[in-house]
Parts: structure tokens; sequence; C-alpha cells
């Protein structure tokens, strides 16, 4: 997908895994390669089959793939919740609120696709703070996925809420 544009602000946009072409799932996954397995040191399998139920959004500034996480609907990671993930953004955008977008698209997305179902989500400990800010309260004590400390977070479902 071809999404160059002359200013530096931030295009979002948000697709199902069957629209992603080749390049764009390249990119996607290379972009969280280089934020999880090597800028964190955490070996894992990023290829979990969840990406074909999900929706993800895709962050782009001048043309190139700065920001993404994934939107999962209910009954891929919990039965009773829709949830976000894998959320990064490259290292060199850092500080220019490209998670905040990506995290706002990706709780509006989830909110208009599922909005009887609560969010959850499995947030490293020290991020906490950052999720709160789109609503998310801890739910769970500590615990290791993956050699790193994580917390579940939760913000109640759209139609609780209204």
């Amino acid at each position: 997908m071809d999404y160059r544009q002359t200013s530096d602000s931030l295009v979002i946009r948000c697709l199902p895994f069957e629209q992603l072409d080749t390049n764009t799932l390249y990119d996607l996954l290379s972009l969280r390669m280089s934020v999880f397995c090597v800028e964190q040191n955490c070996p894992y399998q990023d290829a979990d089959g969840k990406d074909q139920n999900a929706w993800h959004v895709l962050a782009y500034r001048q043309g190139e793939l700065v920001g993404t996480a994934r939107v999962l609907t209910p009954g891929v990671s919990y039965t009773d919740a829709c949830s976000i993930g894998r959320v990064a953004n490259r290292i060199d955008q850092r500080g220019r609120k490209v998670g905040q977008q990506v995290m706002q698209r990706a709780v509006r997305e989830c909110e208009t696709l599922f909005p009887d179902f609560p969010i959850r989500i499995g947030a490293q400990r020290y991020l906490t703070n950052f999720y709160r800010q789109f609503g998310f309260e801890v739910s769970s004590s500590a615990f290791l996925e993956d050699g790193i400390v994580h917390v579940s977070m939760e913000k109640p479902a759209l139609s609780v809420v209204r």
C-alpha cells in the first residue's frame, strides 16, 4: 500500500488482515520484530496465528510505516473481551505521539466494531500509565510473559459506559 504524503503528519489506516498486501504485511512484521525481538531482546514467536483474525492499525509518516497495533475480535485472545496488542512504533518516532495516536485509533476501532465488549490488554507493567490515559485500569497482579513483567488491563465496554 502506498501512503505517500508530502507533509510530516501521520496517516493512520485500519485494515483487516485479508486487505493487507504482502509489502504492508512485511513492513508490519519487520517493525514488530525490530521493537519486540531486537530492541527488547526478547525472542518469542510473533506469528501466533492471531493476525489473520485481526484488524491492523497502521501509522504512516511520509510513506513509511512508523507505528502499528492489532485489534483482536472477542474470542481470539479472550472469550469475553476484544483486545489490542502488538502496539509498536519505530524508535526514531518516539516522543512524537505516534503510540498515542495508534492507541486512540485502536480503541476507537474496538468501540466501533465491538461496543458490547470490554477491551482487555496484556500490558508491559512499565507502560500502565500510558494505557491509563485511554481509560484502561489494571485488572491483575503482575505476571511474566516472555521474560517481561506484564499486567492485565481492561477498559469497560462502550455500551456499559453510555
